[in-house]
């Protein structure tokens, strides 16, 4: 998977319940940092970014991981300060997984039992490949 980019992705609209806090934009600064430390084990294929909303409004704050040909995962309820660590080590976990996929205790952590979702890669069908599809 060496030069493929695998993309991080933190929501900025999370708040946390009963504040105007908006704990992504930290988690954002405090993963970048962590994984520019954590090279060259990460290795440089990360891109971390922030985005609008993905609907874990409830478990703030939350955070995707997506890469091409491989399950997307969605966490909540992550933490700026302290889940750092778990969302490193997920990173490199899951970029040496060829499809991305992994059982909850497989994963470091806090994230064994914070997903929101799993969602499988999707396969794009050509019309090389349909007849062997149907």
């Amino acid at each position: 998977m060496s030069g493929e980019t695998h993309k991080i992705f933190v929501c900025t609209s999370c708040r946390h319940k009963g504040t105007d806090c908006r704990p992504g934009f930290e988690l954002i600064s405090n993963l970048r940092d962590a994984l520019q430390k954590a090279l060259p084990l990460t290795g440089p294929e990360f891109e971390v970014s922030g985005i609008a909303c993905m609907a874990g409004c409830s478990r703030p704050c939350t955070v995707a991981y997506r890469a091409s040909e491989k399950a997307t995962y969605l966490f909540g309820d992550i933490d700026p300060d302290t889940d750092i660590d778990d969302l490193v080590a997920f990173a490199q976990q899951y970029r040496d997984l060829e499809d991305g996929w992994c059982n909850s205790g497989e994963r470091p952590g806090k994230l064994a039992h914070t997903a929101l979702a799993r969602i499988p890669a999707a396969m794009i069908v050509t019309e090389l490949n349909k007849a062997g599809v149907s």
